[in-house]
């Protein structure tokens, strides 16, 4: 089969290279269009269950809505795996399914078993999924503030959840618009007990009226002697301060009560769970730097599964810029973290090793060929390879990330050992049939020359391929990371063995076979050298075989030696460009201060020469899954990515800078890190240990049992303790 397919191609030369040409143009526009991403999606399904419940503390969320919820899902067809977090007036439940399963099927499974629930949770509370995301889906943070404060909390908060988050949201790709700090605007109704008792009005008549007032009816329809109709509607929803405080809360003596009587109503900013801050180093006209920011609105971009970072990213600044004009002058928006960075730093990367490996593999074939013919047929199996592994990725629906460009830049060397054989196999046999008695056709030549190295090739690449097989045998999420990368070197090295079976042959007869002129057909002066050196050492090792097999042998177990020893990691550390300084304080600390800390935390990073960005949330936003008190901090860290300071140095110097501010637990990661970390365990850290147990007070206890222990392990930084603590409350 593989003679005839060699054979179709000398015959169908001209066929050969336009499918050749065709999948160059075709296979580079798809390249450029395929989604990019940081990692292969290493999610497993999972549907996120969501219930607020403000004003319940965290036991009563746990007994009330918590635990029914989980049990009502333990078991469901599927779940692998559920986790939960209670917290003040919040329950979020992570509901795991298995890798082969479909998420809208999986989601479909849950809300079947939340209708089970009917009845048995408190009133006015009601479970929501949230949308469809990974942990890894955050991709982008903005933060929104007023120049010189123009511009009210109210009113800002206002403008970046009724303009720009509903613009955003209608963003393909975009999954959740998530806006904290500033101040959500609601009318609030501050009742005068001393009227309540002059006018004889009890609380609960005030909420009745609030409640029934707020609507709007419908009076069915009045026809008119005339042809036409009247739509009958009574108009009560409230539009201004004005309007509730003409709404009638009783009769008294004849005569209405209303709130205004009873009651000051204004408009102010709903009791906060969360606030948040940014800050941007830029120049000053006079050439010197300057912090601009400060108390804000955060809004973190969440995005589909699938969904490409990159494309998401730029349409999400697009937008931004098109909703600047339409706002007023002094706000600014401003990026805090983006995704996007760190995979235009690893695209970078790996383009520039791809670049350096073709330079390199350019000088090799030009100093053992010695001649520009041969080296250009060999050399377009690189691209050709290239492009078809880029079709293959669009045709499977694979994304280009950092583990897939990982495994073509391992393979990028081997592309042209197929064309190599063949090309220097066909151009010896030219040279050869040239200086014949009888001369054969140039074209009878070039076959029978790829068919005499046709085994080895095959062979060869079957055994280069055979290597990459075991990494299909992982399962879980270590399979879905080193899959691709096995698969991305299976698919280029295929391709390349397509390439040497039918362009090379082609290209071989079309440059070399129709050439009047003898080539010169000597080795290169390194390959002669190489060939000496190589005489002298297959020698030495005919001579004394024993001694050459007893060096192998010690080789071989000191590599052991080495290997057993060497550090192991899920991932290599990498530097994403931005830091996550994690800051917990004591659990009851109130907003303000949290507030407060967080300012000094922030002053003190504006002093470190490489931050050029900081944004901070403290405690949740509304429908957050990432449900933090109050007494917890997320400061995201851009840092200047022309600094020639190692990633460790740079950490080093933010922990000094948080060593001495006290009543601060402090943890300095990234943030890809993070979300690889609580998509790992559940727990923000590299390494989380677990405590099960019925008895609180006792779990509490052995934990700080075990701080004390694990501290004293060489290597552990930044330790955190995250018991199930007892919020300070009045009761």
């Amino acid at each position: 089969m593989l003679n005839s397919i060699i054979r179709f191609a000398l015959r169908q030369r001209m066929i050969v290279l336009a499918i050749a040409l065709l999948l160059t143009g075709y296979g580079s526009y798809v390249a450029f269009h395929t989604p990019i991403d940081v990692f292969p999606d290493l999610n497993r399904p999972r549907v996120v269950v969501m219930t607020e419940a403000p004003g319940l503390s965290p036991e009563e969320v746990e007994s009330l809505i918590t635990f029914p919820i989980e049990t009502s899902l333990n078991g469901a067809n599927g779940v692998e795996a559920v986790r939960s977090s209670s917290g003040v007036g919040i329950s979020v439940i992570y509901v795991e399914f298995g890798f082969n399963t479909n998420i809208y099927n999986d989601r479909q499974v849950v809300t079947e078993r939340l209708q089970l629930l009917q009845g048995r949770l408190p009133d006015g509370v009601t479970p929501q999924l949230a949308p469809i995301s990974s942990i890894m889906g955050q991709i982008l943070m903005l933060g929104m503030f007023s120049k010189d404060d123009k511009t009210e909390p109210l009113e800002l908060r206002t403008l970046a959840d009724w303009v720009v988050r509903q613009r955003l949201l209608t963003i393909p790709g975009v999954a959740q618009v998530f806006t904290m700090g500033g101040g959500r605007k609601q009318f609030q109704i501050l009742v005068d007990p001393e009227k309540l008792l002059r006018f004889g009005v009890s609380l609960q008549q005030v909420k009745d009226a609030v409640v029934k007032s707020n609507e709007n009816a419908t009076g069915g329809y009045l026809d008119q002697q005339g042809p036409n109709e009247l739509l009958v509607r009574a108009l009560g929803r409230v539009q201004t301060v004005e309007d509730i405080e003409q709404i009638v809360v009783t009769i008294r003596e004849g005569r209405p009560v209303t709130l205004a009587q009873i009651a000051k109503v204004a408009a102010g900013a709903q009791t906060k769970r969360g606030d948040s801050a940014a800050y941007e180093r830029t120049k000053a006209e006079d050439g010197t730097e300057e912090w601009i920011g400060g108390p804000c609105v955060v809004l973190t971009i969440n995005k589909q599964p699938g969904a490409d970072t990159r494309a998401v990213t730029d349409n999400v600044f697009k937008a931004v810029e098109e909703l600047s004009a339409s706002m007023p002058k002094d706000i600014q928006v401003i990026p805090l973290y983006s995704q996007k960075s760190f995979i235009d730093r690893a695209i970078e990367n790996v383009v520039v090793a791809l670049r350096d490996g073709v330079i390199l593999v350019i000088i090799i074939l030009v100093l053992f060929l010695m001649n520009v013919r041969t080296t250009f047929i060999t050399l377009t199996a690189i691209p050709l390879s290239l492009v078809i592994t880029a079709l293959v990725f669009a045709i499977s629906g694979m994304s280009i990330n950092t583990m897939t460009l990982g495994g073509l830049a391992v393979a990028l060397g081997e592309l042209v050992d197929d064309a190599i054989v063949d090309v220097e196999n066909i151009f010896r046999r030219l040279n050869e049939n040239r200086h014949a008695a009888k001369p054969k056709h140039p074209l009878l030549v070039v076959y029978q020359a790829s068919t005499e190295v046709r085994n080895s090739i095959v062979f060869s690449t079957i055994i280069v391929c055979i290597v990459f097989i075991p990494l299909f045998a992982l399962t879980g999420m270590e399979g879905r990371l080193f899959a691709p990368l096995g698969i991305a070197y299976i698919v280029s090295i295929a391709a390349s063995l397509l390439v040497s079976l039918t362009v090379t042959p082609v290209l071989s007869y079309l440059l070399l076979g129709r050439s009047k002129t003898s080539e010169h057909a000597a080795d290169g002066f390194v390959l002669r050298f190489l060939k000496s050196v190589a005489s002298q050492v297959i020698r030495f090792s005919l001579t004394f075989p024993r001694l050459n097999l007893t060096v192998v042998v010690i080789g071989v177990l000191i590599s052991a030696l080495f290997v057993v020893n060497l550090e192991r990691d899920f991932l290599p550390p990498f530097n994403e460009g931005s830091i996550q300084l994690n800051v917990v304080l004591p659990p009851g600390t109130s907003l303000t201060v949290s507030n407060s800390i967080a300012a000094k935390c922030e002053s003190r990073l504006m002093r470190v020469p490489d931050v050029v960005r900081v944004g901070r949330r403290t405690g949740r936003a509304e429908l957050d899954e990432h449900a933090e008190g109050v007494n917890t901090s997320e400061l995201i860290i851009d840092l200047n990515p022309s600094s020639h300071r190692t990633r460790e140095e740079q950490i080093n110097e933010i922990r000094e800078a948080m060593a001495d501010i006290p009543g601060v637990v402090s943890a300095v990661e990234q943030p890809i890190s993070h979300l690889i970390s609580h998509m790992l365990s559940g727990v923000k850290a590299q390494i989380g240990i677990k405590i099960y147990g019925d008895d609180l007070d006792l779990l509490r206890r052995k934990a700080q049992e075990m701080e004390q222990v694990v501290k004293s392990v060489p290597g552990v930084a930044d330790l955190m303790l995250e018991p199930q603590v007892l919020i300070p409350q009045l009761r």
